[in-house]
């Protein structure tokens, strides 16, 4: 199933201002918000999916991406869970990146709905530690790029202490609630102000918000609750990604400590040069060099595409600088169905070596009325044709 557009999600078009984008995405939150919806399974699709929305297009770097190529852009052609881009969001994700847009503490009326202060819902309010983003540069040949490719990358990163499954403690025992803040993550203070009493919430500077605090350190990460180690990670590139071009994998960057929700794998493309293609946007180009004997003749050549190899027929009085087209052949766009060509240029090949039988015949051709340059008013130039070719 596609993913529907993420303007037509949050109701604003491409033009919307960053304060419109965030309205609609708080209008929609609070009317599908799982305390407003319980056991209503469809609300919280919704509630997900503005949630996803948002996190693109509040995003200056994301949203162009997505505007320029869509889903693919942002990672969000794998789509589901574990996938590109938001579609991996689970509640937790959404409370403790997103709750922060619905005010604070105290006078909010929000407060209600989201544990007040930008704090995660989870545990009472709780606030849950986010892992650090990791980026990584994926190297991807020309058929590759073409086709789409599966790769399996070691990644050495913070991944979660097995020995206390994150908590950062000894043992169950070794966890105790917070005095500070009495285990819901966040203090409230009252400051006396010319228009009355105002109430402020922030986080515990006690537990940092966990609403937990641990008596006995785990021996193998220290009371981290993550260690540095090494994870395999399979990346699916959809095909038509370009040079410079991020995708985003959700929940595979670096572990949070106290067992929080994980951060982002960044993965930044890069080509390979061919040895004989060159990539000009969707379109491939070849230079085929032919000698002055086929081009006057006319032949059967082979050329090398990203799919294997293509015949073409030069016909007989090809030109140098002629551009032929083979359809289909070249990059698909990502996220489309649509696919560039492949140009191939023709380059007449002069001998610059000649031996005294080669040259004696030559010599007998030069003055033949054919062997003398004739260009027609309806022959056009190589920067002409380029540009009919590239428009």
């Amino acid at each position: 199933m596609s993913k529907r557009d993420f303007y037509d999600i949050l109701g604003v078009t491409k033009s919307a201002s960053a304060e419109e984008i965030k309205k609609a995405y708080r209008k929609l939150a609070i009317k599908y918000h799982p305390d407003k919806n319980p056991d209503d399974k469809a609300a919280e699709d919704k509630f997900k999916e503005a949630a996803e929305a948002y996190e693109v297009l509040s995003n200056p770097e994301k949203k162009q991406r997505y505007d320029q190529y869509g889903h693919a852009g942002v990672g969000g052609a794998a789509g589901g869970g574990g996938g590109y881009g938001g579609g991996g969001m689970n509640m937790e994700d959404i409370f403790s990146q997103f709750g922060d847009i619905f005010g604070g503490g105290g006078g909010s009326p929000f407060d209600s709905f989201f544990g007040g202060g930008g704090q995660s819902r989870g545990g009472g309010g709780r606030r849950v530690a986010k892992g650090s983003n990791l980026r990584i540069k994926v190297k991807l040949t020309l058929e590759e790029i073409a086709n789409g490719a599966e790769k399996k990358i070691k990644v050495n990163k913070q991944i979660t202490c097995k020995t206390c499954d994150g908590s950062g403690a000894k043992d169950k025992g070794s966890v105790s609630t917070c005095k500070t803040c009495g285990g819901s993550g966040a203090v409230r203070r009252v400051t006396n102000t010319i228009l009355g009493q105002m109430q402020t919430t922030a986080t515990c500077p006690t537990c940092h918000g966990s609403g937990q605090q641990i008596t006995a350190k785990c021996g193998a990460c220290h009371g981290e609750g993550t260690v540095r180690g090494e994870e395999t990670i399979t990346i699916n590139i959809p095909a038509g990604v370009s040079e410079g071009m991020q995708l985003s994998m959700a929940g595979k960057g670096n572990a949070a400590p106290n067992g929080g929700v994980p951060g982002d794998l960044i993965i930044l493309i890069e080509e390979l040069p061919h040895d004989t293609l060159k990539r000009e946007g969707n379109n491939i180009v070849y230079d085929l060099h032919v000698s002055i004997v086929d081009a006057a003749l006319g032949y059967s050549a082979e050329v090398p595409t990203i799919d294997g190899k293509a015949k073409i027929k030069i016909e007989a009085g090809t030109q140098s600088g002629k551009l032929l087209r083979l359809k289909g052949k070249g990059i698909p766009e990502v996220n489309s169905y649509h696919r560039g060509d492949q140009i191939i240029h023709v380059n007449i090949w002069t001998p610059k070596v000649l031996n005294a039988e080669e040259r004696a015949i030559l010599e007998k051709l030069k003055d033949s009325p054919n062997f003398k340059p004739q260009p027609g008013k309806n022959d056009k130039s190589f920067f002409d044709k380029m540009k009919e070719y590239f428009e």
